[in-house]
């Protein structure tokens, strides 16, 4: 029991934070559409801004990603599931990322710890991808449809239905 009972434990932390990271960008994402909002800038400007705030939002995921196997491989080190640092994270990703090639079998006792964190990941990748898809939505449906006669970007009008 004491795999599923860390193989859960560690779910519910990574979910848990990466729903956090998620809703800090979200606000940060929303704090930056206001700011763009006041100052209008026509279609030739806005694009690369998109590509930047879109780019470092996946940067920013990665980096949630990465912290999330960390607290994987310090418990598989901490358990003995795996005897060195550098082959637990190597394990973690490889895991979380659902690829199973690392070739570092975990200790057998701790083995559904690792079918756990692809679950884990599965779910974390999941939430990640519906997240980049929601905002690169909203930011390409005002780009494609909220031009004003002008030539100018509108954020404030709603799109038509």
């Amino acid at each position: 029991m004491d795999e599923w009972t860390w193989g859960l434990s560690l779910i519910t932390l990574t979910i848990a934070v990466h729903v956090t990271g998620v809703t800090f960008l979200a606000s940060l994402l929303h704090y930056f559409r206001i700011r763009l909002e006041s100052r209008n800038p026509g279609r030739p400007h806005l694009i690369p801004i998109i590509i930047t705030a879109v780019t470092a939002m996946a940067l920013i995921l990665g980096v949630l990603h990465a912290i999330e196997a960390l607290f994987w491989a310090e418990a598989y080190v901490r358990l003995g599931a795996l005897g060195s640092f550098d082959a637990a994270l190597l394990y973690s990703v490889d895991s979380m990322a659902t690829l199973g090639a690392s070739n570092f079998p975990l200790a057998p006792r701790w083995r559904m710890m690792g079918a756990l964190e692809a679950a884990d990941g599965m779910l974390l990748f999941g939430i990640s991808t519906a997240f980049v898809f929601t905002v690169m939505a909203f930011y390409f449906q005002h780009l494609l449809l909220l031009e004003r006669a002008d030539g100018n970007v509108d954020l404030r009008r709603k799109p038509p239905r």
